[in-house]
């Protein structure tokens, strides 16, 4: 294990001083990907310089040991074996293999499935609910794009949150989340039960996806619904066409005709990405269908039951009892324990490995 330690601290070394070189920091592409591995390395770092102090500190104590028996220096060896166990344990779960899309900024879609109005409502409470998370974490949001509804709630809304970890922490909320309530327009006090999509995906970099210009039909339109001076007078909005695959994104939000054909762009993007990654793993082409599935109220991931003050994610039999302080954007709870989740399954799928344990 030793050596392995050291290794990870060379490349940290070697990280830092790339990091400090002009020539990189020239390259923005370069510079932001050895960020991204400085920052995601930074806690397995730390916690292999004190398992390394600890191996050398219970040398010193065998050393002592060695000339003669000696209580305390007994009960301090003890004490530096219990401390190096913990540590090695956390060196164990850093050093299994990471998902490569953990460190990227993501592209949060969500859309109402079964529900009518009701579903449109529970989407816009979802939206304020992942902009509060996001704030509290630190994260900028941009909206790319949003529907209104009538009622208050979202037809669509597409945003993308830049942030430290962001795609590590929210990817495990694409899905179907499902509520439980009584609307406000139910006069006999029936419960309703209505769901949402969420797709949750990693934002895709220039030199990920390529998009040639001759794959691309881009149309403008003149925009709909309410907006600003000239939103919806001038040909702004923009529809880009990817003709090899059919996806199709619409953007209309912003003024420029630039800028909503960017955002579009940005939106392909990871779309593509998305899919590509996913027909790589399992030969699925679709994988926003694989995230969203068909929004049915039996496909679900979470449920949040406001009768009955509970929020339960079903992927790991969770249920927290203030589903307020959740749809307020509480949701480190949920989010966390799914992660744990994960690393759980990626120890399973390692198996022991002589070099960490």
């Amino acid at each position: 294990m030793r050596t392995r330690l050291l290794d990870v601290l060379a490349r940290r070394a070697e990280l830092e001083a790339l990091l400090a070189d002009p020539a990189v920091q020239a390259d923005r592409d370069h510079y932001r990907r050895l960020a991204r591995e400085h920052a995601a390395g930074e806690e397995l770092a730390d916690v292999a310089r004190q398992l390394l102090a600890v191996d050398d500190d219970r040398d010193a104590a065998r050393e002592l040991l060695a000339a003669g028996p000696d209580p305390a220096v007994e009960e301090e060896l003890a004490a530096l074996g219990a401390r190096h166990d913990a540590l090695a344990q956390r060196v164990r779960r850093l050093l299994v293999p990471r998902d490569p899309d953990d460190d990227r900024d993501v592209i949060l879609e969500i859309r109402p499935a079964a529900g009518g109005d009701e579903a449109a409502l529970f989407a816009g409470e979802l939206l304020a609910m992942y902009l509060a998370f996001a704030d509290r974490h630190g994260w900028t949001t941009h909206e790319l794009t949003r529907t209104p509804q009538a009622l208050g709630g979202v037809r669509e809304a597409i945003v993308e949150v830049s942030g430290a970890g962001a795609y590590a922490v929210l990817k495990h909320e694409s899905g179907v989340h499902r509520v439980q309530r009584v609307p406000a327009t139910e006069s006999q006090g029936r419960i309703h039960t209505s769901t949402a999509s969420v797709a949750v995906l990693p934002v895709a970099e220039d030199v990920d996806v390529v998009l040639d210009p001759a794959d691309l039909r881009v149309d403008v339109f003149r925009s709909s619904g309410p907006g600003g001076q000239s939103v919806n007078t001038t040909d702004s909005a923009v529809r880009v066409t990817h003709l090899p695959s059919g996806l199709v994104v619409s953007c209309q939000d912003e003024k420029s005709q630039h800028q909503n054909k960017e955002r579009a762009l940005r939106i392909l993007r990871a779309r593509l990405l998305e899919a590509a990654r996913a027909a790589a793993a399992d030969a699925r082409a679709d994988a926003r269908r694989v995230q969203v599935g068909t929004g049915d109220r039996s496909e679900k991931v979470r449920t949040y039951n406001l009768p009955q003050s509970r929020v339960t994610d079903h992927r790991i039999g969770l249920s927290l009892h203030d589903p307020a302080r959740v749809l307020a954007g509480g949701l480190d709870p949920l989010v966390d324990a799914l992660r744990e989740a994960e690393l759980d399954a990626r120890l399973a799928a390692a198996g022991t490995d002589p070099t960490v344990a």
